[in-house]
């Protein structure tokens, strides 16, 4: 089976099984992640999700995304949790840590934990980038990520 970001997801399942996201928000370039937040957001919206079946919270920065991801897999049973954040390349090394923290972060909560997190975190060489990829020529990743956090939600309950 092909796995593509471009597949349909059926609206029955949907309201069939009731599923519950989480979605976490990087406060920190805040004119990207609130893109990326609004493609997923409505790309759930649209795909059936109710309102009341999506549960948002906003972090400092990309950093923080893990605590919160570890924290919300450990106190809540969401059938997928969407990590958001933009990460853009300064002049100094930081960029080059905190992608490998947070990227290596959010791979060990996949693991630990039984639920997916999925990631929504950009890491662009400049803004320009970051606004192509956030809703401008390139498409927006955020709905992207929540058709992979429909996707994975259905994985999940298939084999529970």
């Amino acid at each position: 089976m092909k796995i593509s970001p471009s597949y349909q997801i059926d609206k029955n399942k949907i309201k069939n099984k009731k599923l519950k996201f989480a979605i976490i928000v990087a406060k920190w370039n805040q004119d990207v992640t609130k893109k990326l937040y609004k493609g997923a957001y409505e790309t759930l919206i649209q795909s059936g999700i109710l309102k009341e079946k999506i549960k948002t919270w906003e972090v400092p920065g990309s950093y923080e995304l893990i605590y919160s991801a570890k924290k919300i897999a450990l106190c809540y049973n969401f059938d997928s949790i969407i990590v958001i954040g933009s990460l853009i390349k300064g002049e100094t090394h930081h960029f080059d840590y905190l992608c490998q923290s947070i990227s290596q972060g959010i791979k060990d909560i996949n693991i630990k934990y039984d639920v997916p997190v999925i990631f929504c975190v950009l890491t662009d060489k400049n803004k320009k980038q970051s606004f192509d990829r956030s809703g401008g020529k390139i498409g927006n990743k955020g709905i992207e990520c929540a058709k992979t956090a429909l996707y994975m939600a259905f994985f999940k309950n298939s084999i529970e």
